[in-house]
């Protein structure tokens, strides 16, 4: 008896001119990717120190993605490779998950030889992404907590007159905790501010109060 032989696709030959061409466009695309969240990103986190890590994303993606496309039983295998795999940097911010999800689509469509899309879907989104942001400016709020401990006796006239200065310069603001102690008080409020130069004016208020 014959054994049965089956013709399995194995996937396109790996072209290294290919590899090399969609890198170098990855590397451009990767530092564009690294100043525009450095300029127009908002996250209170080091934003330089969390940028630096797009290159070796997009990098990386490219070179995944090229060489699973030439070989069937690595694209079989990656699912099983990929689950060892743990991220233990926490990500604060919504923003930084969204331009890490950017540099791994513009390495998934470099790697797939998808060079004019990706290029042209990466230009329009951070176009997108930088006229969204200049829109913003001039209505953007500084939100922070203010905390402050009276040691005095009388607390019912200084709780009102920290209510008004707060109210005076705060365009909204939150009372999230008052705790007596010691025939004193602490009080917490979160407040959201027009601006960071708001804060020291809000500050000299109180201190006159």
């Amino acid at each position: 008896m014959q054994g049965l032989g089956l013709d399995l696709p194995v996937g396109a030959p790996l072209s290294l001119t290919a590899l090399v061409l969609s890198l170098g466009i990855g590397t451009v695309l990767a530092i564009v990717l690294r100043w525009h969240f450095e300029r127009f990103g908002s996250t209170l986190s080091n934003r330089s120190e969390f940028a630096q890590v797009f290159p070796l994303i997009v990098l990386t993606t490219v070179l995944i993605i090229t060489v699973v496309k030439s070989l069937l039983a690595l694209s079989l295998g990656l699912v099983g490779a990929l689950s060892i795999v743990r991220f233990r940097t926490p990500i604060k911010e919504p923003e930084e998950l969204a331009y890490l999800f950017i540099a791994i689509a513009t390495g998934l469509g470099l790697g797939a030889d998808q060079l004019v899309p990706t290029v042209l879907a990466f230009a329009i989104i951070l176009g997108v992404v930088t006229v969204l942001r200049w829109s913003r400016r001039g209505r953007e709020h500084t939100g922070l907590y203010l905390s402050i401990d009276w040691g005095g006796a009388d607390t019912e006239e200084p709780l009102a007159a920290l209510a008004g200065v707060v109210s005076e310069h705060a365009v909204a603001a939150d009372l999230r905790r008052v705790d007596h102690r010691n025939g004193g008080f602490a009080v917490t409020y979160f407040v959201d501010l027009q601006g960071p130069e708001v804060v020291a004016a809000m500050l000299d208020a109180l201190q006159a109060r």
